[in-house]
């Protein structure tokens, strides 16, 4: 007789087995999908005027959130997982700029069920995502989400900027192009976690920095103390925050 096989049970079965599938962040870097939602979120960016959204940006914050976690001896596993927030956390940019954590976070849910990686990580990975940027009221709801939030926060440089007509340059423009040197470093014995930047003052002034990106520092703060550190901000060596 053939073996007849309940419904629900087949779904468990399945369920099981997906638990066992490790997605790592060299599988999300290959995955045509994910490519394309980060080409086409950079396009997006591209068209209303906004600075570098794309793989050099998202590869950075994919490196800088694992590299912290790994500094303060997050488990291996947590810390890949910030590297795959980090590459995934602006695909929804493709949609939409307003909101894009959420959409890239529903985005985030649909690619990881595919790639089989077990709902307890997705939910990681899904809600740093849905928690990263500072107009969505984002916060540092896990681990995986402080780190994000301060890696990507901290991804101000000239490498970012896209317009190449110095005359023409908004305020987004001169801050990112004024910065010629950004550093995040974790000192984990200090409990601190620093932004080191260095501004070319005679492109803008170090106050045109905070008019931009305040809320972002706060954010960071806010994320640094949930990993039990202290945020710090140091600009052409003298500490600012």
């Amino acid at each position: 007789m053939p073996k007849i096989t309940m419904p629900g049970k087949e779904k468990k079965q399945r369920g099981d087995s997906q638990q066992l599938a490790l997605v790592t962040i060299d599988q999300i870097k290959s995955d045509y999908e994910v490519k394309t939602y980060i080409s086409k979120a950079n396009d997006h960016m591209a068209s209303v005027g906004l600075t570098e959204h794309g793989f050099r940006h998202v590869g950075l914050v994919s490196h800088i959130a694992r590299n912290i976690l790994t500094h303060l001896n997050y488990p291996a596993r947590e810390a890949e997982l910030a590297a795959i927030a980090g590459y995934l956390h602006d695909i929804g940019n493709f949609i939409n700029r307003y909101r894009h954590g959420h959409s890239g976070a529903l985005l985030a849910l649909q690619i990881l069920s595919r790639m089989g990686m077990p709902p307890e990580e997705i939910a990681v990975v899904v809600s740093a995502v849905g928690n990263h940027d500072e107009e969505d009221q984002g916060q540092p709801v896990n681990s995986v989400a402080a780190s994000l939030i301060i890696a990507d926060k901290s991804d101000v440089h000239r490498t970012r900027v896209r317009n190449n007509d110095f005359a023409t340059f908004d305020i987004h423009d001169r801050v990112n192009y004024a910065v010629n040197h950004s550093f995040v470093r974790v000192i984990p014995e200090e409990k601190t976690v620093t932004l080191e930047l260095t501004i070319d003052t005679e492109i803008c002034p170090v106050m045109d920095y905070f008019e931009i990106f305040l809320a972002r520092m706060v954010m960071c703060r806010r994320a640094a103390s949930f990993l039990h550190l202290r945020f710090q901000l140091l600009i052409n060596d003298v500490r600012l925050l």
